[in-house]
């Protein structure tokens, strides 16, 4: 598995060796062991999958706050989709700056979110599958989310506005600066 840093501490790129034959692939896309040698030791309790029917669907940007802060470990089961991590942690230097990679069927790749960060994705492909897995269960009074056009973030998302299809709770969402962060940055 090839691991990389990004710019922003704690978010990582995990990319599983894939083995091919005439039949597909085989490819181990978590090893605990092999990420307690690079240094992550993280418990996941939930797995989560959906589908999103359209190109330009946007899920997100979604956290859950502490006590049941989650990260997350995506990958894309099936299509591609544009991922994006946003930096919330108070006092972090990358306060407010976003990642976003392309994760899809074809590339493999993964993205680690730790706890302390928005998570969003746009669809860049019909019948887009996005599999990820959780380091705390979901808790409905600790959900959250932030507009996905919120101009402080100012990510391009790679579609215009008015051509996302959003949720209601999306649609709906307020402002960064309207809910403050949870999170605290601890270096």
């Amino acid at each position: 598995m090839n691991i990389e840093r990004t710019p922003l501490a704690g978010l990582l790129i995990l990319t599983p060796d894939r083995f091919t034959d005439a039949r597909g692939f085989f490819s181990e896309s978590w090893n605990k062991k092999r990420l307690i040698e690079f240094g992550l030791n993280m418990d996941f309790v939930q797995d989560n999958h959906s589908l999103s029917q359209d190109t330009g669907t946007i899920r997100g940007l979604h956290y859950q706050s502490p006590p049941h802060a989650q990260g997350k470990l995506v990958r894309c089961g099936r299509g591609c989709l544009f991922d994006v991590a946003v930096d919330i942690r108070l006092g972090s230097p990358t306060y407010k700056q976003w990642f976003g990679i392309e994760l899809s069927f074809d590339n493999g790749k993964q993205l680690y979110i730790p706890e302390g960060f928005l998570h969003g994705f746009v669809t860049r492909a019909p019948m887009t599958e996005v599999i990820y897995k959780c380091t705390d269960y979901y808790a409905p009074r600790n959900d959250g989310a932030v507009r996905f056009d919120d101009p402080e973030l100012d990510i391009d998302w790679g579609i215009q506005p008015d051509q996302a299809k959003l949720s209601d709770k999306d649609m709906k969402a307020p402002y960064l600066h309207e809910i403050g962060s949870p999170f605290e940055f601890t270096g």
